[in-house]
């Protein structure tokens, strides 16, 4: 019995183009070096690829938006007889076309959907050929055409708060198949309300292009230790529809869930002429419960879901992130005390769901309906196309528990006319649609109201403190909420903060702001300019603030027994067309880490709410200069979620205090402390019981008043691996650093050197607004000689020789 079946990464060996060519013939064609027909020029690259991996992030211009090529010439050798080869994209975006020499096998539309597309066929035409043997000795030459142009009549909208990437974005994969192999295999797990009984109900859909008519199908159930519980051999009866294999019954299940996602495996093998074909699926036991008008449950429990968000986007790689890149990412969510993510605001890579499952990380996951309307015939049948994938793709994953429709469909943009009964209309068709699909999960949209009616599961607008109003009527507005929908959830709350940037009085925008008049975003309130005073516009988009904010809604959250839970927006900055004026442009800032996943402050906040591993963190680490008066009462805080803590500034104890969530700010673990002019340092010893935790910073004291900015001084603080760390610094006629100066800074280099910007990041931009007084770049020295220059309107230019 062959059972060979195999799967290659396809990562190397490939080359790239960013444009578009005259037609197939010119990926393919012949051509000699130095020959004026080989241009244009090809770039090499390794996949995954995104074809805005730096222009996404560009200042100065639109990120690109058209046809991109890639190439490669692939070994097969197909084990199988009469086997299929196959080409798998785990997700490339938006539109994409496959080539097998000259001749087009396939194509896709939906930039977060996996696809498939045999090439069998056309590999063994191709192979029989002369130009085979002779020109690509034995090799087939593939070609693939991916375009991330803007459409109106696919989605998402081009108006969406993120990049429309492009490019192989996600793994390859060749794969090798007997003739008959499985599709899909739809493994049903769950519990009764009790969690006693377990059930396994497991079907599969077959890939069987030779009409094969019979074969033999075994099963296997393992436990999470790895021990059979499970198993059965049935012959097929029908290999050209999708077919019921089993339904069994797990007495005493361990249940999956956030602090232990037990996990049991579903091992299938299909056999068929001698030749066998296996897949494995992991599944979890649990049940949930959104209460009418209450709480969730899981297992019978109520679990207040502590959520944030996720874009598939990171420095230096835009979406082309590695499974390492994501592993790492996703450890530091589960490590900030996250049971609960929204995966915005597309269906996103499988090794984010796996991660979802063995973290325990309750997901939903939605299509990229979002923003501009509703297009017609072609754009409708896409979105029903990507919810069926996203469904059936994911459909094993005990993480997922809500299938999302849509985000702001009342917003309106991508064309003439805007039809509320017509997105209601097609709403509603979703809705069928995800129920139809998937009995077990629930639906669920974000902002737009007049569709609240139709899902399971409701999030209105509510960003109390940030687009309007102060984040002190967080509470009451979510309650208001709450009280107009069956199904609550609060999905997107936050605040932008540029890394980096602190303030000792984060809250002085605040005098002018309105309250009562409601927290929801509205048309305008995310511009920096004109309308009424809000936190957006007229705050500091401090990280001080940004903490401020987090700890209202923490605190408050522990006191709303009803409350489902809630998700911050967004765990990690990501990079979007419509803010090119941001303090990082064409950055929304408002995640808790940098997008190269840099943590801010912020995320030790959350850690002190959501964790129980002792932790202890001195608010500050990234503030290394704070100013006042000599002699003035400064606030210290610390964030724990020990029961107590002790405060040294510079050996000199100011006391314990004990821990409570409900004594705003830091529950109750701040001092007001006087620093020496000049170096200070800061510690901190946290207790539970017998456990020590304890954190130091190191900060200057800068009594000193400054004048209006007058220079720009430039000087490298670091060099180390070939890579130098270069700082400017605004200071006025005396040469005190104006540290309250936000103005905008352009670094520039000549020489051997290179400058690492286009990152998305405070420090790896080359036009960036200064965080208190200063702003730093770094630099690839390539072994050279380089000048560093910074400008910044109104002032001399400075240079820095390096």
């Amino acid at each position: 019995m062959a059972m060979a079946q195999q799967q290659v990464r396809l990562i190397t060996g490939w080359e790239f183009l960013k444009q578009d060519l005259g037609g197939i013939w010119e990926a393919v064609r012949p051509v000699t070096a130095g020959n004026p027909e080989s241009v244009p020029l090809w770039q090499k690259v390794q996949l995954p690829h995104c074809v805005n991996a730096t222009d996404a992030v560009d200042p100065d211009v639109n990120y690109y938006q058209g046809p991109a090529w890639y190439r490669t010439s692939l070994n097969i050798n197909n084990p199988y007889a009469n086997g299929r080869t196959l080409l798998h994209f785990e997700g490339a975006g938006q539109k994409t076309e496959v080539y097998v020499y000259t001749t087009k096998v396939g194509a896709h539309t939906g930039g977060y959907d996996e696809f498939t597309v045999d090439i069998t066929d056309a590999v063994a035409a191709f192979q029989q050929t002369g130009v085979c043997k002779k020109q690509f000795k034995g090799k087939v030459p593939v070609s693939i055409r991916t375009d991330n142009s803007r459409d109106l009549e696919m989605i998402p909208s081009s108006l969406s708060d993120f990049n429309v990437y492009g490019g192989i974005y996600r793994y390859l994969n060749l794969v090798y198949a007997p003739a008959l192999s499985i599709d899909k295999l739809f493994a049903q797990a769950g519990t009764d309300a009790a969690g006693k009984q377990g059930m396994l109900d497991v079907r599969a859909r077959w890939y069987n292009p030779l009409h094969l008519d019979s074969a033999t199908i075994t099963l296997q159930l393992s436990d999470p230790q790895g021990k059979t519980i499970q198993q059965a051999t049935l012959p097929a009866t029908s290999l050209q529809q999708e077919m019921q294999l089993v339904k069994w019954n797990i007495k005493k299940p361990q249940l999956w869930q956030p602090d232990q996602p037990f996990l049991y495996t579903v091992t299938a093998t299909i056999t068929a002429k001698g030749q066998s074909f296996t897949q494995t699926e992991q599944v979890g036991f649990r049940n949930f419960v959104f209460e009418a008008n209450g709480p969730f449950m899981l297992n019978g429990k109520r679990l207040l879901l502590r959520g944030t968000h996720r874009h598939e986007d990171q420095a230096g790689v835009a979406a082309a992130m590695t499974e390492d890149m994501i592993r790492k990412e996703l450890l530091l969510i589960k490590n900030m005390g996250v049971n609960f993510m929204r995966l915005a605001h597309y269906q996103q890579s499988r090794e984010v769901l796996h991660l979802c499952d063995s973290l325990g990380i309750l997901v939903w996951e939605e299509i990229p309906w979002c923003r501009g309307g509703l297009g017609g015939a072609v754009y409708q049948a896409q979105a029903k196309r990507m919810l069926t994938n996203m469904i059936e793709q994911h459909y094993n994953h005990p993480a997922v528990v809500i299938w999302g429709l849509g985000n702001e469909n009342d917003w309106p943009g991508d064309f003439s006319t805007f039809d509320k009964e017509a997105i209601r209309y097609f709403m509603k068709q979703l809705n069928t649609l995800s129920h139809q699909l998937d009995s077990t999960r629930k639906t669920a949209i974000r902002r737009c109201d007049f569709c609240k009616d139709i899902v399971d599961v409701y999030s209105p607008s509510i960003w109390a403190g940030w687009y309007r109003g102060l984040f002190t009527e967080y509470k009451s507005s979510t309650e208001e909420e709450f009280k107009k929908t069956l199904h609550f959830f609060h999905a997107e709350w936050g605040a932008d903060s540029h890394a980096g940037r602190h303030s000792e009085n984060p809250d002085k925008a605040l005098q002018n702001i309105k309250t009562g008049s409601g927290t929801d975003e509205r048309s305008g309130d995310a511009s920096l300019f004109g309308g009424a005073a809000r936190a957006s516009k007229d705050g500091d988009w401090s990280e001080s603030y940004a903490c401020n904010l987090f700890d209202w809604h923490l605190k408050e959250q522990e006191t709303m027994p009803w409350l489902t839970g809630s998700a911050q927006w967004v765990f990690k900055d990501f990079s979007t067309p419509v803010r090119p004026d941001n303090p990082v442009p064409y950055m929304n800032q408002k995640g808790v880490v940098e997008r190269d996943l840099t943590p801010k402050e912020a995320y030790y906040v959350f850690q002190s709410y959501w964790t129980t591993q002792p932790m202890a963190h001195i608010y500050g680490h990234g503030w290394p200069v704070r100013w006042g008066n000599e002699g003035e009462e400064k606030m210290v805080k610390v964030y724990s979620n020990c029961s107590e803590a002790e405060l040294f500034v510079n050996n000199k104890s100011y006391g314990t205090k004990k821990r409570n969530s409900q004594d705003f700010p830091a529950a109750g673990l701040r001092w007001n402390v006087v620093f020496a002019s000049g170096d200070n340092e800061v510690r901190v010893v946290a207790r539970t019981g017998k456990t020590v935790v304890a954190d130091t910073i190191q900060l200057t004291y800068e009594t000193r008043k400054w004048a209006k900015p007058a220079t720009l001084v430039l000087r490298k603080t670091a060099e180390a691996n070939g890579i130098a760390t270069v700082e400017v610094q605004l200071k006025d006629a005396a040469q005190v650093t104006c540290l309250d100066a936000t103005a905008f800074v352009r670094f520039g280099i000549a020489g051997d050197g290179t400058l690492i910007d286009n990152q998305g990041t405070s420090s790896g931009s080359r036009y960036v607004q200064l965080t208190n007084g200063r702003a730093i770049i770094r630099v690839h020295t390539n072994g050279g000689k380089s000048v560093v220059s910074v400008q910044s309107a109104g002032l001399p230019t400075a240079l820095l020789p390096l």
